[in-house]
């Protein structure tokens, strides 16, 4: 193992009912790395951070933490920590009882537990709502209050499970921030579940692609979004995908531009509308095939409208029903 590893899976199957959900899932993650596993609904996320928690019974394959092997280890017992898409705080205490709750059950000195919770409450802004109830508080604080909970017993590890899925939407670029700015300065490694990829992509120091209960792709954000390895990875990350004579071809709708009429393809606007303060159409080329465009400020056509498009940059990726590539699983 190496000196930097914390966390080590390695052929980690699972099926429930005879149905495979995960097939062979492999993955390191460092000390104070912070990992982000993304994929669509279903795609076996939840059920690898169960595994990795101790929630569900083990599957086939091996977990370790720190060297040493986790999967018959009780979870209250494996040191690592679990914040998920619910939030649940004890309603009748306060938020500076509830971040105190986990110290105290671990047997730490009243001055350890106090120096514990000023030091979080400090952290993640909380001081003036210390003596509220749950609620009391916003959605986003109750986030806040959850985090700072499950850092109070110092866990090296923290399983994060959709942790910003039910924030609203102005308020999750604000808590993607707090997540990364609170990891980076305690130090404690994460591995964050999302199948939102601009989430992923933002937050990760290294990004995994779990699809279909198998991990596909994995690297740095910047990498894994620049070059997928496969039809269904760039599908997942937001690409057209065209069919052309020398195969398969992935082009990103930011890297498509509307042009004047001759000086790209020719198409016609299938569907337009706002999406994330941004406009998003798809296109049908009349030579075959739709693409979607991207753009900034008032979608400037309606349906049905002849546009032409133009990109620069194209992906060549294997045919679709190919063998899934493999990997490093260190990006």
């Amino acid at each position: 193992m190496s000196s930097s590893e914390l966390l080590r899976v390695r052929g980690l199957s699972v099926a429930w009912e005879g149905r495979p959900v995960l097939d062979g899932v492999g993955l390191e993650v460092g000390r104070a790395e912070y990992v982000v596993l993304m994929g669509p609904n279903g795609s076996g996320k939840t059920t690898l951070l169960r595994q990795i928690a101790g929630l569900d019974p083990p599957g086939a394959g091996s977990i370790s933490l720190r060297g040493r092997r986790i999967e018959r280890v009780p979870p209250h017992r494996r040191g690592i920590g679990l914040l998920a898409q619910e939030v649940l705080l004890l309603p009748g205490r306060t938020v500076r009882e509830n971040i105190a709750y986990g110290p105290e059950v671990a047997g730490l000195s009243s001055a350890e537990v106090d120096r514990r919770v000023e030091e979080l409450l400090g952290l993640l802004r909380l001081t003036p709502l210390s003596e509220r109830l749950p609620m009391q508080l916003s959605g986003g604080e109750r986030q806040r209050v959850a985090l700072a909970r499950t850092l109070a017993p110092r866990p090296e590890l923290v399983l994060l499970d959709e942790p910003l899925a039910a924030v609203d939407p102005e308020l999750r670029g604000e808590l993607r921030g707090e997540l990364r700015r609170v990891f980076r300065e305690l130090g404690v490694a994460a591995v964050h579940v999302t199948h939102d990829r601009e989430e992923g992509l933002w937050m990760g120091d290294r990004v995994l692609v779990l699809l279909g209960g198998r991990l596909v792709e994995a690297g740095p954000p910047g990498e894994v979004h620049a070059h997928p390895h496969s039809v269904a990875v760039a599908r997942f990350l937001g690409y057209s995908v065209l069919a052309t004579p020398a195969g398969p071809r992935a082009v990103h709708p930011r890297e498509v531009r509307l042009v004047p009429d001759g000086a790209g393809i020719a198409g016609r606007i299938a569907a337009i509308g706002p999406v994330g303060g941004e406009w998003l159409a798809e296109v049908a080329l009349e030579e075959g095939g739709r693409i979607e465009v991207r753009g900034s400020g008032v979608a400037p056509y309606v349906p049905g409208e002849r546009v032409h498009v133009r990109w620069e940059r194209e992906v060549p990726l294997p045919p679709e029903e190919g063998p899934s590539p493999s990997p490093a699983q260190r990006g």
